[in-house]
């Protein structure tokens, strides 16, 4: 099938070689690039901020605890450096060990418990003390700076259907998929672009980029689930295409979501792409909708990725 060049292509910002020589999907489901960035020192390109507010909940606090374990054994050897008279407190050496008593006597002056058993002796013993407060002071200020900005942050957590369908739209086709919020909060004046990126030239090399008309960009409330709608009439560049079409151009459908948090009242995002393979012909999706609460409408969030056949 042919598609009509007269629709105007445009780049998003990929840039001509990467449109036309990345072999991979532009986009990945979870809303990340498959682009790389090379040639920038290694701390130049560190950013351990934006890296320890971006990762994930468990690795970061994974990544706290092992930062507070490293620097408890790192003054645990100073103290131990300092002499076998450093540390004065009971007879527990024999038990626990040098190592043990100089880790956990770290641990109470890094957390400023200071039961009062353990003591530092003598000069050099003092200076480390003086040293991890500060070290002390400062980590416990930059792990509540970095827990309250990630809790404080907006950010959005639509679930996209894993698959998107072309399904019969009001006698005609049409290609959709479905979101949710899968979270609590509100979300407010949601507006929805999408993308259709194809294969095209001589040798199918470059890409063209198509902007869908919608049948809906936008929301004004999103209490629930969103079917977002595009009709493939006579003026869409997916008239006529069929599954092996969309593989043959190797397709990609880009989407962009754009809301307000209505609890921060600051503007959010979400991304995400489908494959010529995550998009199911002669499909539709099933009804979520539940009617069990009497005078209350649900959806049943884990049903949101089902399709059945199309009549």
């Amino acid at each position: 099938m042919a598609i009509s060049h007269s629709v105007e292509s445009s780049d998003l910002g990929f840039g001509e070689v990467v449109a036309s020589e990345s072999g991979k999907r532009l986009l990945n489901r979870d809303g990340s690039f498959n682009v790389r960035r090379l040639g920038l020192g290694v701390f130049r390109s560190l950013s351990i901020y934006h890296h320890l507010i971006t990762v994930s909940w468990p690795r970061f606090l994974g990544l706290i605890a092992v930062w507070y374990i490293v620097i408890n054994m790192v003054f645990a050897a100073a103290f131990l450096a300092c002499g076998p008279r450093a540390l004065n407190g009971p007879d527990t050496v024999e038990t626990v060990g040098r190592f043990a008593q100089s880790f956990f006597f770290s641990v109470h002056t890094l957390a400023t418990i200071g039961y009062g058993h353990v003591t530092p002796q003598g000069l050099p013993a003092n200076i480390v003390v003086t040293f991890e407060s500060l070290v002390g002071l400062l980590s416990f200020g930059l792990v509540a700076g970095l827990m309250f900005a990630r809790i404080s942050r907006p950010m959005a957590d639509i679930i996209f259907s894993e698959t998107a369908v072309i399904a019969p739209y009001r006698g005609i086709t049409g290609f959709e998929f479905r979101i949710v919020n899968g979270r609590s909060n509100q979300i407010l004046e949601l507006e929805a672009k999408v993308i259709f990126v194809r294969r095209s030239g001589s040798g199918g090399n470059a890409r063209e980029f198509h902007t869908l008309t919608l049948e809906r960009h936008k929301v004004a409330f999103f209490p629930l689930t969103w079917t977002v709608v595009h009709p493939i009439d006579a003026s869409s560049p997916l008239y006529g295409a069929t599954a092996e079409d969309l593989q043959a151009w190797d397709a990609e459908f880009l989407v962009l979501l754009t809301g307000i948090d209505d609890t921060f009242s600051q503007t959010v995002h979400a991304r995400s792409s489908y494959k010529a393979h995550e998009v199911a012909f002669k499909a539709r999706f099933k009804n979520i909708f539940d009617h069990s609460a009497a005078g209350t409408l649900g959806i049943d969030i884990d049903g949101i990725h089902e399709v059945e056949p199309a009549a």
